[in-house]
């Protein structure tokens, strides 16, 4: 009878045992499974990220006035003209400044840190029409150093309205939705909430989830 409880015993804990070992190992293989899909995923995504640019010519009409006080304001001197500035403007969005990380319990690869639009350029191009100067105010060769800033100011007050800020935020929007299906492909998820969306964006999005 005691023989029968021994041999009972070590097949209960023999198999006890080789449960434990094949938990672990199946464990530990879908732990390194994981991390290696961590990996792979955070290389294509690497990969997929980059800059993106556009360009807008813009063709505004720029009155330019400038008065000249004299002693005490007892008289005023006034030269103005309008200036023809084409320019171009040339945005970029580095997507490739976005800092991401893997969350491997919940399979989830999170986007941190998204790069707002930058102005890398504008070349202004000027041309001066009805000028018309003052008596001790005249325009000066010194003179095109400040208008050309002046005009740089002009056209980078008008980029916001001009849609191209909201057409390279669209492209990077479309990189994000790319890389959001190369992750769902194995089962794992995207979280992009850090970047900050206009309405326009939203609407794109759920278009493109339909």
């Amino acid at each position: 009878m005691g023989d029968i409880v021994e041999i009972f015993l070590g097949l209960a804990l023999g198999t006890i045992a080789t449960y434990w070992v094949f938990s672990y190992f199946r464990k530990k293989n879908k732990k390194n499974l994981t991390e290696h899909q961590s990996i792979v995923l955070l290389d294509k995504i690497k990969s997929v990220c980059r800059l993106f640019s556009v360009e807008g010519e813009f063709a505004e009409i720029y009155r330019y006035e400038n008065t000249k006080v004299g002693f005490k304001s007892l008289w005023s001197d006034k030269k103005k003209a309008f200036i023809v500035i084409n320019a171009k403007a040339h945005i970029e969005d580095d997507l490739k400044k976005v800092k991401m990380h893997a969350n491997t319990q919940k399979k989830k690869i999170i986007l941190i840190n998204f790069p707002q639009p930058e102005i890398l350029s504008i070349e202004p191009d000027l041309q001066f029409y009805d000028i018309k100067n003052g008596l001790f105010n005249s325009f000066s060769p010194d003179n095109l150093t400040s208008l050309i800033q002046e005009a740089k100011k002009h056209i980078r007050e008008k980029i916001p309205e001009s849609g191209l800020m909201d057409s390279i935020r669209k492209e990077t929007l479309e990189a994000v939705l790319v890389i959001e299906k190369i992750v769902e492909t194995i089962g794992w998820s995207l979280d992009y909430s850090a970047l900050e969306m206009s309405d326009r964006e939203k609407i794109l999005l759920e278009s493109k989830e339909k």
